[in-house]
């Protein structure tokens, strides 16, 4: 009978462990969500003020090895364009402005 309810509790601690580790990644999440403005309604064209590109292009350059030109380039592009798509690559959709702005020779101009 003890060993019966040992094992009831601890699979009860099990779940309650899952749970409470589900709800903080759902936390960060949201979080990581908020720290890159993605509301559907903050988001595109004009959705920054100049004075926030360095930190965005900060963070849209976090990753990469070619850090300087990186930055140049970003900054470059949100000054115009006043966006920075979310993470560290990709996600230009969302900032069609940053997206569309082509080199001479064709290629993106925007990291």
């Amino acid at each position: 009978m003890a060993m019966a309810k040992a094992k009831l509790v601890s699979v009860l601690l099990l779940a309650l462990l899952i749970a409470i580790s589900a709800i903080s990644a759902k936390q960060v999440m949201a979080k990581e969500a908020a720290q890159y403005h993605l509301d559907s309604g903050s988001y595109g064209p004009g959705s920054l003020k100049s004075y926030q590109c360095p930190s965005q292009c900060a963070r849209r350059c976090g990753q990469t090895q070619y850090h300087k030109p990186c930055m140049f380039f970003c900054q470059k592009c949100c000054a115009k364009c006043l966006c920075v798509p979310p993470g560290y690559y990709g996600n230009k959709a969302v900032c069609p402005c940053y997206n569309n702005w082509k080199t001479k020779r064709g290629g993106p101009k925007c990291p």
